[in-house]
């Protein structure tokens, strides 16, 4: 059975969240919302690819969070989960045990000294 990426309440949140600090960059000072993630996605079949997203476009299905593919240089970023699904045809898995306990620039720092999400 097909677990499903994100769940409607996860995914209700990263449109929030996206919306609220979309707000701040047009209407705001431009310091946006430094949101704990909502939910950490993985490659379960071939690859170690991990992402720990606090928005999504709901437009789009384009996320912001932090984007680890294995190559030990972790950053913030932007990807399709759309695109990774469909083209690059990759099994992606929602950690259903993890919960955000810190903001995801805590996340980025950490995983950038280790290398990789630690998360």
């Amino acid at each position: 059975m097909k677990m499903q990426t994100l769940l409607k309440a996860q995914r209700e949140q990263l449109i929030t969240n996206h919306n609220e600090n979309l707000r701040i960059r047009c209407d705001g000072d431009g310091n946006t919302i430094d949101f704990k993630p909502v939910v950490k996605l993985f490659v379960c079949v071939g690859g170690n690819a991990t992402w720990l997203l606090t928005e999504m476009d709901p437009d789009t299905g384009v996320a912001f969070g932090l984007c680890d593919l294995g190559h030990g240089t972790p950053e913030l970023g932007y990807v399709s989960i759309p695109q990774l699904q469909t083209e690059l045809d990759w099994r992606l898995e929602r950690d259903k045990w993890f919960t955000a306990d810190k903001p995801l620039s805590v996340y980025g720092a950490e995983a950038r000294d280790a290398r990789y999400i630690t998360a």
